[in-house]
């Protein structure tokens, strides 16, 4: 049987830096890209052009990766507006960026009470997000926030996002566990059934760490079906983290029974460089090694 392919989204440099206490500068956002680039992530999301000096800077001129995809990240264009005028996506769209990853509300709760819109009106947002992603000649990615409780809620309407995302062109439908409070069987049985109406070859897990079960809800997303895999390194993230590149990788490449049905851009040879990747990382943020950490 031939290994199916995951690919390796890491926001270490966009969701990672919201961590209490972090704050790259441009420099420490380039260097820990080429180490990224090096240990074989397939994507790499930058920041938020627009939201600061610091990832406007990172955008205005394209990466210099040997193999990676720069990504930058963004919302959906308000709901009210046409994508030609809203300001803050037009500024998305000039990003020197290979792809551009959308934040979407996927909860109807979150379309009322924090967009103020209906949920038509969030659907059409996302659909024309999407379609000018495209447009523009980028990949186009969206990230469907709390999609595990907008699920429990209303399966319906969370389903109508993803699907609306993956019929408008994203490459990419990525499922949030947002606030990190999905289990395991629970992500299992959800995305196995979201697989149904979106090939997994299109899906992509993103979790967090609140309850201890980022690593383990991201395999067993991609046991379920999901192809591409959020995290950061060493579990960086806001609260309690985003799930652990450093130690998904690992298991991924070691662990008989995950090695035989996929496979990464991380090869034998380069998982002998996540140790150098996490230390990188930790002296950066000027942190000791965690002395307890898996693998590295």
């Amino acid at each position: 049987m031939t290994p199916a392919r995951l690919y390796l989204f890491d926001t270490t440099l966009r969701d990672g830096a919201q961590t209490q206490g972090v704050d790259f500068s441009l420099e420490d956002k380039r260097r820990i890209a080429a180490t990224l680039d090096d240990l074989g992530i397939d994507y790499i999301e930058g920041g938020y052009p627009g939201a600061n000096k610091t990832d406007t800077e990172l955008f205005s001129r394209p990466a210099s990766y040997k193999t990676a995809k720069s990504v930058a990240f963004g919302m959906t264009k308000r709901a009210g507006r046409s994508v030609s005028n809203d300001p803050g996506f037009q500024g998305l769209l000039q990003a020197r960026a290979d792809a551009i990853c959308l934040v979407a509300k996927s909860w109807d709760f979150h379309v009322r009470v924090a967009l103020g819109c209906s949920n038509e009106e969030n659907l059409e947002s996302v659909e024309q997000s999407v379609q000018a992603v495209v447009a523009s000649g980028r990949e186009a990615m969206i990230d469907c926030e709390h999609f595990f409780d907008g699920y429990k809620a209303n399966r319906a309407y969370a389903l109508a996002v993803a699907e609306t995302a993956y019929k408008s062109g994203a490459r990419w439908v990525v499922l949030c566990d947002t606030n990190g409070g999905t289990l395991p069987h629970e992500i299992s049985d959800i995305v196995a059934q979201v697989a149904t109406v979106i090939p997994g070859d299109h899906l992509g897990i993103h979790t967090h760490n609140d309850t201890e079960n980022a690593v383990a809800n991201t395999l067993a997303a991609v046991r379920a079906g999901c192809r591409q895999i959020q995290g950061a390194l060493n579990g960086l993230g806001e609260r309690c983290g985003n799930a652990n590149l450093t130690s998904i990788i690992p298991t991924l490449l070691l662990k008989p029974e995950l090695a035989r049905a996929f496979e990464t851009a991380v090869t034998p040879a380069r998982l002998a460089r996540i140790t150098h990747a996490s230390r990188v990382l930790d002296d950066v943020l000027n942190r000791s090694p965690a002395r307890q950490a898996p693998y590295v």
